[in-house]
């Protein structure tokens, strides 16, 4: 996402946010500007923004933004720390690798051997856990860049395809691996809604055909509970594409 893009998505906000632990808008708008620093490099910024209380479900934003301005700062290496702590203590898919990462980087820990490559998450997850029928894709080594199945035939049917973009040891192929883990999130996450009478048509959502679509349709009654799904999810998703990625043997710079 680009910076202007998020900066326009923090600008609109939920209704008010009711339970312990479960707000927004703020918390949703600390996310769209944790994403603007993240793409600005505007570590001083950053460092002031998680002086206190972090985002909910931003462990893995966060950490690629202290992982990328982080070094040589004191005040980063303190906030580093207590990210790769929170990380490890949570232990959600993708929250180890990171963990490491930010550990490496304070001295603290081994460095894996890993590529480094400049690839954006949150586009690898959407061909990882997107359509069976149509998912899948594959990694530009070259220039991180991602290339859905849909884009990849648009391209060969075109005739925009040259001699070299066939060439196996510049992909990394993705394989889609289906909607299973994005039907566990909405498991872990109605089981976490405070309010029952919500909790209990969301579980009657999760039975049946089209349960993401009927899933999203429940939320949408409650926009605060719609936003928080969106954070959850996409929190849980950019770690699965972490740890995806690490097994391949690769890790974001991006």
């Amino acid at each position: 996402m680009s910076a202007s893009a998020a900066l326009n998505d923090s600008l609109w906000s939920a209704p008010g946010a009711t339970g312990k632990n479960r707000t927004m808008p703020i918390e949703r708008d600390r996310r769209a500007e944790l994403r603007v620093l993240l793409a600005e490099g505007d570590s001083e910024r950053l460092f002031e923004v998680l002086a206190d209380d972090w985002p909910a479900d931003a462990l893995q934003l966060v950490g690629d933004a202290l992982r990328s301005v982080s070094g040589g700062s004191a005040r980063g290496a303190g906030l580093a720390r207590r990210c790769a702590t929170e990380l490890r203590s949570r232990d959600w898919e993708g929250d180890v690798e990171l963990a490491e990462v930010l550990e490496a980087r304070l001295g603290e820990g081994p460095v894996r051997l890993l590529r480094p490559i400049a690839v954006d998450l949150e586009e690898l997850a959407m061909v990882l856990e997107g359509d069976p029928v149509n998912g899948g894709g594959r990694i530009d080594l070259r220039t991180g860049e991602v290339w859905p199945a849909a884009a990849i035939e648009n391209a060969q049917d075109s005739g925009d395809l040259d001699q070299d973009d066939e060439d196996d040891d510049r992909w990394l192929w993705v394989p889609c691996e289906g909607s299973r883990d994005g039907y566990r999130d909405m498991e872990l996450f109605t089981a976490q809604v405070e309010d029952r009478d919500l909790a209990a048509r969301l579980e009657r959502a999760l039975t049946g055909r089209g349960v993401f679509r009927r899933f999203k349709d429940v939320l949408a009654e409650s926009p605060t509970e719609l936003q928080l799904w969106h954070a959850f999810s996409d929190e849980r998703q950019r770690g699965r594409a972490r740890a995806w990625l690490a097994a391949e043997g690769y890790s974001t710079t991006a």
